[in-house]
């Protein structure tokens, strides 16, 4: 009911082989980033690369040198101490890599112990991922990524066609690319949360696609006159202030969450905040012109057909 922008006249198509480039940019960044993670580089979580997470909280604050020196008094070098903010002195340790993780966690509890004997502590959490399982869960999240890609092109297809479907996979396949490299180039670490993060991305970006899809099959009906890149505008144009809406009522809640919902979800958060841009941008920029790329002329469809709207 918010009408944003009133009646437009934006030419999104336009300038297509410009944005085509800068998007070009992004999804080689990442490719390398992809290509990276599935070799077991990058910056990987335990839940990829294997390896100890402790989390303990102190009665009284410990300084992250402190804490080091503790570990490497007790013989454990090469730990990822963070705080947590806002944890009330907590502290996480990491170590990444381990062939053997089975006794980690109790030299970690000891070595605490024996370094602040009055500063009391208790073990919050504990996680121990071995190596094997960890190349496991790295392939099986690249294999999920790809799977839904396909379940895209199929859903689409049938929805609307062929080249419908492979556009909105495409489009798809890109907002994850880019954001994977994105995180990869902030050396933000990759988990199983940030897959989760890139799978509900796709989701949304593919949600905010079909809207501009269906307005564009619904243009196809009743626009015979046209021509193709005329009806793409319009239907974009038309769309544009409800996509706007809902890319901005969904960017207010994942902003909560990432100033608000603590250390632990930051990094998804952040991930769906650049996933609600990129795929609005996408559905606008990206998607749409690939179908006008692919085809001059549009296939036009009866006025008598009533699928059901998305």
């Amino acid at each position: 009911m918010l009408e944003f922008f009133g009646k437009t006249n934006i030419d999104f198509v336009g300038k297509r082989m410009l944005f085509f480039g800068v998007s070009g940019l992004g999804v080689l960044l990442g490719l390398v980033a992809l290509i990276q993670v599935a070799r077991g580089g990058g910056n990987l979580g335990i839940d990829f690369s294997g390896g100890v997470a402790v989390q303990l909280k102190f009665d009284a604050p410990v300084r992250i040198d402190e804490a080091r020196s503790a570990l490497e008094a007790g013989g454990l070098k090469g730990a990822d101490l963070q705080e947590i903010v806002g944890g009330h002195n907590t502290l996480l340790v990491r170590f990444k890599r381990l062939e053997v993780a089975g006794t980690v966690g109790a030299q970690v509890e000891g070595a605490f112990a024996k370094a602040f004997p009055t500063n009391k502590f208790v073990v919050e959490s504990s996680t121990e991922i071995g190596p094997t399982i960890g190349r496991k869960l790295r392939k099986d999240a690249v294999v999920a990524t790809l799977l839904s890609m396909v379940g895209i092109v199929i859903y689409i297809a049938f929805r609307f066609e062929l080249q419908f479907g492979i556009a909105a996979a495409i489009a798809t396949f890109h907002d994850v690319l880019v954001i994977l490299g994105l995180l990869f180039l902030a050396q933000k670490e990759i988990t199983l949360l940030l897959v989760t993060a890139l799978l509900t991305i796709a989701g949304y970006s593919l949600s905010d696609t079909v809207v501009v899809f269906d307005r564009i099959r619904e243009n196809l009906r009743f626009r015979k006159k046209e021509s193709f890149d005329q009806i793409i505008n319009k239907s974009i144009n038309d769309v544009l202030t409800r996509t706007f809406n809902t890319s901005v009522t969904a960017l207010l809640a994942v902003l909560a969450l990432f100033f608000f919902g603590g250390e632990v979800i930051h990094d998804f958060a952040l991930a769906m905040i650049l996933g609600i841009v990129i795929g609005t941008y996408s559905s606008w920029y990206i998607a749409s012109p690939i179908l006008l790329v692919w085809r001059k002329e549009p296939v036009r469809l009866p006025a008598a057909d009533h699928r059901v709207r998305p």
